[in-house]
Order: C-alpha cells, then structure tokens, then sequence
C-alpha cells in the first residue's frame, strides 16, 4: 500500500494502453454527451474533429481509469479536493489507443489534517502517434503512514 511518504515530486505513474471503440464512444454520448459529433461517425466528419470522436468527459473518465489502475487503487487514497485544469488538447478518435503518464508536482502535509498529505499530480494522455490528447491538473489527497509504522 503506497502512502503520502512515497509520492516525492517527480514520481511517476504509467498508464496502460486502452484502445477506444466506437460502441464506447456513441453509449457515453448517448447517455451524458449527446452531440452529433459523438454519436455517428458521419457527423464526426462533417465537424473539425474529423470522424467519430470521444467526448472530452469521456476522455477525462478514461484518464480517471487510468489513474486508478496506474497508483489509486494501492493507494491510501482519500479522493480529491479537486480538479485545477482540464485540457482537451486533441480529439480522441475510434480506434485510437491511449496512454500516458500520471507525475507528481508538489507535495505536502495538510495543515488542517496531518494525517494526510495533499499531492499535486498531472496526468497527460497521449495518443499512438504520440501527440497529447488531454491533460489534468489535479490534488489527491494520500494518508500518511501511521505512526512508527513500516506500512
């Protein structure tokens, strides 16, 4: 189980390559972002994405995916106070296959809670050709390692 004491900045998470389907794509707009542009490829086309392309809070809950399978879940993870940006860089397309990166920036004890440590994390998202689809700049909230613990 990893706790704040092992996030110095710099540490860095992979992520594992998820290929994007176009079923996944047209049932998540279809239920949360219902814009023509997500849900057939033939209005894809026809706008500046340029084919059937993921939603960005798709792409943002495939990152999130990724964030829990890369370090969350072996984590003494309490959440998150919060997101600081969210930057949709490329549109992700079906078929794509993404991957990336999860670094920590800063950091630090809370001061209204010592138990836990407050991270300040990016994660980017890259496509297979290598160029950024998304970035998140976010704070995970991490417990400390119990006193005179080795955990």
């Amino acid at each position: 189980m990893l706790h704040f004491e092992d996030f110095p900045a710099g540490t860095r998470f992979a992520f594992k390559p998820v290929t994007v389907k176009a079923e996944d794509i047209v049932a998540f707009a279809a239920e949360f972002d219902p814009q023509p542009m997500h849900l057939s490829e033939e209005a894809g086309r026809a706008s500046i994405l340029g084919g059937l392309a993921a939603s960005g809070w798709h792409t943002s809950a495939i990152m999130m995916r990724m964030l829990c399978d890369s370090y969350i879940h072996q984590t003494a993870s309490e959440g998150s106070p919060g997101v600081n940006s969210m930057e949709w860089k490329k549109p992700v397309l079906a078929g794509d296959t993404l991957s990336g990166t999860c670094t920590v920036i800063e950091a630090r004890t809370s001061r209204s809670r010592p138990e836990i440590g407050i991270v300040q994390l990016r994660g980017e998202v890259i496509n297979q050709r290598g160029e950024t689809v998304a970035i998140c700049d976010y704070a995970n909230m991490i417990r400390c390692k119990p006193a005179g613990s080795d955990a």
